[in-house]
C-alpha cells in the first residue's frame, strides 16, 4: 500500500520536489533545504526529546542504520507538513515499522506534531499502512499514542503497555547547592571523596560549549575516558563500536554546531578522570554519555562531576536535569526517583502482516506466562 513517506538511507532519500516523489536525492543536499528539512526544522522547535532532531536522525542514517529502510511518515494538514516520524525495519516480508533509534540507543523518542491535528494527520497516515508498528518508550503525554488509538478504528488493534520509564531531577534555585538536597551520609560521602581526590592534586571541574574547531579534540579525550572504565569491560564503551561511535561523533558534532552540546570533565592535576556528554534543548539538561577512570574510583569521580552538573544546570536556569536511560537501582538510590512515565505502543493492522505480528505477540506472551507460572 502506498504511504506519504520519505526514504532516507545512507547513500540518499528517496523523494524530491513539492510531491517528495522523484528521483534519489543525496542526503547532505536535504539537510540543507529540501522541503521536509524546512518543514522538521520548523516543527523541531516544539521538540521535547533530543531524540527528535533531524540531526540524530542523520546520524543514525549513516552509522547505526546504515543500509536499514529508514522512512519518515508524513502527516499533512493545511500549510504542509504537521506531523511526522522517522520508521524503519528490517528486510523481511513481514518486518515490523519501530522507532528509528529506540533499540540502537535505548533512548525515549516520539514523533514530531505541530499540534493535536498534526498529530491526527500523521496517525491517519499510519493507519493507512498495512505494516504493523512497534514505538517503544513513548512519553506517556505523547498526543500520537490517543491519535492512533482513534487512527486505527475498524483498521486494527493497537496495544499500549508500560515501558521503561526515564529519570530526571526537577530543578529550582535550590539545586544551586545540590549537595544541600542530600542526607547527611551522601553529604559525608561527597565530602570524602572530594578530599581523596584533592589529596592526589588540585581538583578542577568543567563545562564546555566546545567551538566546532575543537569538538573532535574534546569528544576523543571524553571517549577515552569512557574506555578506562567499566563499560569498556563490559563492551559497551563507544570504542568498542565503530558504528556506535561513529553515530555519537556525527550526531554530536552535529549538535556542537548548534550551541546545544555540552562536554563536562573532572581534572584532578592535568589528568581528567570523568566525563559527561549532554545536550542543552527545551530549556532542559539532556546527559547523554557519561564515564569515569577506574583508577581513580577511590574519589568517586563520576558522582563528584554529577554533583557539579546538576548545580551547574540549576544556575543557568534549566527546569530539569534528565538522565534519560533507565530508572537502574544506582539513580533511584542516590540521584532520584522523579521519573517519566512511557509507553510501548504497537498496531496490528487488519492485514496478513499485521495479523502475523499479533500472532507472535501472543505466543512471546503466553511463553512468558508459562515461564513465570509455579510448578
Amino acid at each position: 500500500m502506498k504511504h506519504d513517506t520519505l526514504t532516507i538511507a545512507a547513500s540518499g532519500l528517496s523523494g524530491s520536489g513539492e510531491s517528495l516523489r522523484g528521483p534519489s536525492l543525496e542526503l547532505d543536499r536535504f539537510a540543507q533545504g529540501a522541503l521536509l528539512a524546512d518543514a522538521w526544522t520548523r516543527l523541531e522547535r516544539g521538540a521535547t526529546l533530543p531524540t527528535q532532531g533531524l540531526g540524530f536522525v542523520t546520524a543514525l542514517s549513516r552509522s547505526l542504520l546504515a543500509g536499514t529502510r529508514l522512512e519518515v511518515f508524513i502527516g499533512r494538514g493545511a500549510g504542509g507538513i504537521r506531523g511526522l516520524i522517522p520508521l524503519c525495519r528490517g528486510e523481511g516480508r513481514w518486518a515490523r515499522w519501530r522507532l528509528a533509534g529506540t533499540c540502537e540507543i535505548f533512548e525515549p523518542g516520539d514523533a514530531l506534531c505541530e499540534d493535536e491535528a498534526g498529530a491526527g494527520a500523521l496517525a491517519e497516515a499510519l493507519a493507512r499502512d498495512a505494516g504493523p508498528v512497534t514505538l517503544d518508550r513513548l512519553p506517556a503525554s505523547s498526543a500520537l499514542i490517543p491519535a492512533l488509538r482513534r487512527a486505527m478504528r475498524g483498521r486494527g488493534l493497537v496495544s499500549v503497555r508500560p515501558a521503561m520509564a526515564s529519570p530526571f531531577i526537577r530543578l529550582d534555585p535550590s539545586w544551586q547547592r545540590a549537595e544541600d538536597h542530600f542526607n547527611a551520609g551522601r553529604r559525608s560521602d561527597f565530602r570524602r571523596a572530594a578530599r581523596r581526590a584533592a589529596a592526589i592534586a588540585p581538583v578542577f571541574h568543567e563545562v564546555i560549549v566546545p567551538e566546532l574547531s575543537e569538538f573532535d579534540r574534546l569528544f576523543d579525550e571524553a571517549v577515552a575516558i569512557e574506555q578506562r572504565g567499566w563499560k569498556d569491560r563490559s563492551g559497551s564503551a563507544m570504542a568498542r563500536d565503530p558504528a556506535k561511535e561513529a553515530f555519537f561523533r556525527d550526531w554530536l558534532r552535529d549538535a556542537c554546531a548548534q550551541g546545544s552540546l555540552r562536554i563536562a570533565f573532572l581534572r584532578i592535576g592535568q589528568q581528567a578522570v570523568a566525563m559527561q556528554m549532554a545536550l542543552v534543548m527545551a530549556n532542559r539538561f539532556w546527559l547523554l554519555k557519561i564515564g569515569y577512570d577506574e583508577a581513580y574510583g577511590k574519589c568517586s569521580p563520576g558522582n563528584l562531576l554529577m554533583l557539579h552538573t546538576i548545580g551547574h544546570a540549576a544556575r543557568e536556569g534549566l527546569e530539569t536535569y534528565e538522565m534519560l536511560g533507565a530508572m537502574e537501582p544506582w539513580i533511584a538510590d542516590l540521584w532520584t526517583q522523579e521519573r517519566h512515565e512511557c509507553l510501548r505502543l504497537r498496531t496490528y493492522p487488519f492485514s496478513l502482516a499485521g495479523l502475523l505480528a499479533l500472532a507472535q505477540d501472543g505466543r512471546e506472551w503466553l511463553r512468558g506466562r508459562l515461564a513465570r507460572a509455579p510448578e
